[in-house]
């Protein structure tokens, strides 16, 4: 690209975006007249990457500049990693989205949305994305890779295709059905994870978020099924029945934690542990539970007024509704982002997380930050049960889903405690958990599944570290580099500058009248 003629001029953003708009667009177009789709489609994405890329340098306030401050442009590692994850992203987005309008929108007019999609990402990313940040992306493509290697392996010895059985699970875990499935699952996971995120924002370790969801889903089903109120007012009475109930149960972690010095780890188990026995004591029929059926009891069902409706999943081919609560999940994402990034409070966590005695030195209020989180932490992990309370089962019962709080663990090192890296890996997690669903009737242990899970947090886990910390020494090369350059331009300019008038010298050190012939500085 480097060797095509620019004019010497600059070239607005916008425009350069629409033209790589335009471009990724009628290309695939035209080319789906005569091949397939997707052939097409990275065809077009490919092709406004690579104009975005011609028309970088034209572009005021463009790419080159991390998030440190150092320049990435025309380095080793921007060159050799950060454009070309740049352009597998850009693409793969593309693919991703054109797949999904697919089920939906005819096939032409899913590819164009598509390469529109593929062709916005590929402007973005080029101009935005850091070199960390492409150092993680490749952490985890790196674990993703491990992960798939091990399961293979451990198919393979055990005189199972591993080919065949991936091609079986994708098969499956993209059937409409499945994806509803999938969304719904993942939309819990979220909640989970972003629960345990809070907590390791602050280097904490809410391991309670499965006892602190399960008991808020017992007592706010016990009051939906007892209270009968209006609509909406009664699904606000039961989502903030559940939201205290996990605040004050994560609380009572947090306050031990500050005036005693208790482990949160500690103290979270052994409440996971007093929440499951005060679970079973009031889930009986002497108490808050009625008989649901010959071998169930549960909190009497919740009025159909009281529920949440959920969404038509006919754009997906599937007769299965989305849980409405989806929303509500995207409220809380978005939420947590604002809290850590435009908010004080946001601040105060992540610099007390990073170092308390520095965040104390600061005039940060350490253990009310502790106790603030922890009990944040468990107003989230109050809603992880009401998804499937107010959009599916409608009642507490013995077979109310249990272990999601540790799921969210694993989900929240896998997105790295980020909103958006969180709403992947509890799709990934969710797919995962659908697709080994057909497994058993293949004769296949379905436990391959979680090999897979286990194998992929523990890769990136490790493998994010290690590029984490050689990508920290990255940065420290360049930015002593830059230091370095910066302070010979400096010196160089002071030697040659010209003599300063009445015979000083430019850095002011020649007599100043009324010294009685001693420098400036000193005289003063």
């Amino acid at each position: 690209m480097s060797r095509i003629p620019r004019p010497n001029t600059s070239l607005p953003a916008p425009a350069a975006l629409g033209a790589s708009l335009v471009l990724g667009t009628l290309l695939t177009v035209a080319l789906d007249t005569g091949l397939l789709w997707w052939v097409a489609l990275v065809v077009g994405v490919v092709a406004a990457f690579a104009a975005v890329a011609w028309s970088g340098p034209l572009v005021p306030g463009g790419r080159g500049t991390g998030a440190d401050g150092t320049r990435e442009e025309s380095t080793v590692l921007n060159t050799t990693l950060v454009v070309p994850t740049a352009l597998v992203l850009s693409v793969a987005s593309g693919l991703l989205t054109a797949w999904f309008l697919d089920l939906s929108l005819i096939e032409p007019v899913a590819a164009a949305l598509g390469a529109l999609v593929g062709s916005a990402m590929a402007f973005l990313l080029f101009h935005r994305l850091s070199t960390m940040l492409a150092l993680s992306f490749a952490a985890v493509l790196a674990a993703g890779v491990i992960a798939v290697a091990v399961t293979a392996a451990v198919l393979y010895f055990s005189d199972i295709p591993p080919l065949a059985t991936f091609e079986r699970m994708i098969e499956y875990g993209t059937r409409p059905d499945s994806l509803v499935r999938i969304i719904n699952d993942g939309t819990t996971y979220y909640l989970a994870a972003v629960a345990v995120a809070i907590g390791f924002k602050m280097k904490l370790f809410n391991i309670g978020v499965d006892g602190q969801y399960r008991l808020a889903a017992l007592l706010a089903a016990a009051v939906g099924g007892y209270l009968v109120l209006p609509p909406v007012l009664s699904q606000i009475v039961i989502v903030v029945t559940a939201v205290a109930v996990g605040g004050a149960w994560a609380g009572i972690a947090g306050y031990l934690k500050v005036t005693r010095g208790v482990s949160e780890v500690i103290s979270t188990i052994m409440l996971n542990s007093i929440a499951t026995g005060i679970t079973a004591y009031l889930l009986s029929t002497d108490r808050l539970a009625v008989e649901i059926s010959t071998n169930n009891i549960g909190t009497p069902p919740i009025p159909e007024s009281s529920w949440v409706p959920g969404i038509s999943a006919a754009f997906l081919g599937s007769d299965h509704k989305i849980f409405g609560f989806v929303f509500l999940a995207v409220a809380v994402g978005v939420g947590y982002w604002v809290m850590l990034n435009r908010t004080r409070f946001g601040f105060e966590l992540r610099a007390t997380g990073e170092s308390q005695t520095a965040a104390e030195a600061s005039g940060v209020d350490v253990k009310k930050m502790v106790f603030l989180s922890m009990l944040f932490s468990g107003m989230v992990a109050g809603l992880v049960g009401l998804p499937q309370l107010l959009g599916s089962s409608h009642y507490y019962a013995l077979d109310f889903p249990t272990g999601i709080g540790f799921i969210g663990i694993a989900i929240a090192l896998l997105g790295r405690n980020h909103p958006v890296g969180i709403v992947f890996a509890s799709l990934f997690w969710a797919f995962l958990s659908q697709a080994s669903g057909i497994l058993p009737f293949d004769g296949v242990p379905q436990e391959i599944a979680v090999i897979s899970q286990a194998t992929i947090v523990l890769t990136v886990v490790v493998v994010y570290e290690v590029v984490h910390r050689w990508g920290r020494r990255y940065q420290q090369q360049q930015i002593g580099k830059q230091l370095g350059a910066t302070a010979g331009t400096s010196t160089q300019d002071t030697e040659t500058a010209p003599p300063a008038p009445g015979g000083g010298t430019a850095d002011g050190g020649g007599t100043v009248p009324g010294s009685d012939g001693k420098r400036g500085g000193e005289a003063q």
